[in-house]
């Protein structure tokens, strides 16, 4: 009895409580549902030019504001192409009734925004794309388009058609997150209940993609692809076959108009069969022989024709020179101080020996006239606003003598002008084939080839048949210079003869063993600091310190000339 009766009172409590529950359930309002796109349903067309027009209705649920679609208008393809999509007629409806729908632009998208609040039926989106044709090959042309995309809610349901002109050779889907998508949930065609290709997908999240694929027959459906070439280094100087070719090309061409410019131009002319003499060691007696020159040829000149160009120690031999054949004397002064340096006076002696016009102009700067004398530290600020002088005398001189038909220094100087131009050409229009084409190898070649114009400019000053047959013959007395015993000169005119051959020894080379000859040669009756006649020393200064102190004194005098102001 008792047991019935607390079974009853149990069965009893349950029901209270359900009744409870019931009530409080009757009590609690609906949840709303989220903000979203219930169905995203496309109906699309193909046409036969490639141009797909789409219509996209969206059923929306929750209370959305707005909806947002973003459309991208370019596809990066490689690393140095990129593809341009235009859409055109964009418009928007809800409910059936057009809205006033905001398109902009923004960067590579198209945005358009509808205002939805209070909307009592589906958004309708319709537009036409052009670019989405591509041509995959001769035979082939692909529809590729992303029929959703960029839209600001998420999507629960996706299903798509798209008409066709005609047979089509297969479809693809594919969805998920714009930077990897995978494939759609399920896509089909070309049956007998689906005709048309058709495609299904969801849920999708918000700004998450499905695109279509449709390939057909290129003589069905036009490609009508917008492709851009991207500038990227690696385009941008290709070593594909035709860029790299074309590269070659011109390097071997340029490589052959540099020589043939060269031989025709810049060769010197034949000479004769043997080689002017300039200067000999004529025997003068049993083992003694004296230097005789064949032509009046300065060692400045000798250096200008060796080397086409007067240098510093054309200047410098040209000063020996001047003191030997005793225009002026050189003294070297005491020094100052044990760690002061040396320093040497100029003083001009009277001669009535004729001058060319360079050795009058060097003389006047070294010597003056009034026999004042001139330290060699004090030559620096004189030279520099006479020595362009000097050069161009003496550039003029190997032209009257006519070892050239034109001054190697205007010549040089007229290829160099050459070079720049073509230099400023070419750079320009490798700037051009960098920015605009895959030809930057080709630019490259050519700016290298305009640089070459001025590096060929160096070798362009031409020698005439005179010139050559006297380079050949410097060349003889050079070997003589080398060879030549410094023993065997006439008695009693040793340092005279020895002292003669030593400016072109120091252009052509040898000149430390002739002054080792000269300082050999001691005459006892004269003090030795002014036994030359040409090259006076301090008190005490032995004959035997003259191939040093020479040396030093070359040294100092190019130094001079190479840093003057």
């Amino acid at each position: 009895m008792t047991g019935t009766l607390t079974s009853r009172l149990a069965r009893c409590a349950a029901i209270v409580v359900l009744a409870a529950a019931g009530a409080l359930g009757l009590g609690v309002s609906p949840a709303h549902a989220a903000d979203g796109v219930a169905t995203y349903s496309v109906r699309a067309a193909v046409e036969s030019d490639g141009t797909l027009a789409v219509q996209a209705t969206l059923g929306l649920e929750g209370a959305p504001t707005q909806v947002r679609q973003r459309f991208a208008t370019t596809l990066d393809s490689g690393r140095d192409t990129r593809y341009r999509f235009t859409l055109s007629e964009l418009t928007a409806s809800v409910a059936g009734q057009p809205v006033a729908s905001a398109v902009t632009t923004e960067g590579d998208y198209q945005v358009v925004t509808v205002p939805v609040t209070g909307a009592t039926g589906p958004v309708t989106l319709s537009y036409k794309v052009r670019g989405a044709a591509f041509r995959t090959d001769a035979q082939t042309t692909t529809l590729n388009w992303r029929l959703l995309q960029g839209l600001n809610l998420p999507v629960r349901s996706f299903d798509a058609v798209v008409t066709t002109p005609g047979l089509f050779r297969s479809v693809d889907c594919y969805a998920g997150p714009p930077a990897a998508p995978g494939p759609c949930v399920s896509y089909a065609g070309g049956t007998h209940d689906d005709p048309y290709p058709v495609f299904s997908d969801g849920p999708r999240g918000e700004g998450e993609v499905v695109g279509v694929v449709v390939r057909f027959d290129s003589r069905l459906v036009s490609a009508n692809e917008s492709r851009h070439r991207v500038w990227t280094l690696d385009n941008a100087f290709s070593a594909a076959p035709l860029p790299l070719g074309l590269a070659t090309a011109a390097a071997l061409l340029g490589g052959l108009g540099f020589w043939w410019v060269h031989r025709r131009y810049g060769r010197d002319a034949a000479g004769a069969a043997l080689p002017a003499t300039i200067g000999t060691f004529r025997p003068v007696g049993d083992g003694q022989s004296a230097f005789t020159l064949a032509d009046d040829v300065r060692p400045g000149e000798v250096g200008t024709l060796a080397d086409e160009r007067v240098d510093p120690i054309d200047v410098t031999a040209s000063v020996l020179d001047l003191a030997v054949r005793n225009h002026l004397r050189i003294t070297q002064l005491p020094r100052g101080g044990e760690f002061k340096p040396t320093d040497w006076e100029f003083r001009r002696v009277e001669s009535g020996a004729a001058l060319l016009p360079f050795e009058k102009t060097l003389l006047d700067v070294v010597a003056p006239a009034d026999g004042s004398p001139r330290r060699l530290s004090e030559l620096g600020p004189l030279l520099g606003p006479v020595l362009p002088t000097i050069q161009d005398q003496l550039y003029d001189e190997v032209v009257a003598k006519g070892w050239f038909a034109a001054r190697p220094d205007r010549t040089r100087d007229r290829w160099a002008r050459l070079g720049w131009g073509a230099l400023a050409v070419a750079v320009v229009v490798a700037g051009l084939l960098v920015a605009f084409t895959s030809f930057g190898l080709l630019g490259l070649v050519l700016v290298a080839l305009a640089a070459g114009v001025g590096v060929l400019g160096q070798a362009m000053p031409a020698r005439t048949a005179k010139g050559s047959s006297t380079l050949a013959g410097l060349g003889v007395l050079r070997g003589l210079l080398l060879t030549q015993p410094t023993d065997q000169m006439p008695a009693g005119r040793e340092h005279e003869e020895l002292s003669q051959v030593l400016p072109y020894a120091v252009v052509l080379g040898g000149a430390d063993r002739w002054l080792d000859g000269i300082a050999r040669v001691n005459d006892a009756a004269r003090a030795d600091h002014t036994e030359l006649s040409w090259y006076h020393g301090p008190a005490g200064w032995q004959l035997s310190d003259l191939p040093d102190s020479l040396r030093t004194f070359i040294r100092a005098l190019e130094g001079t000339l190479v840093s003057r102001p």
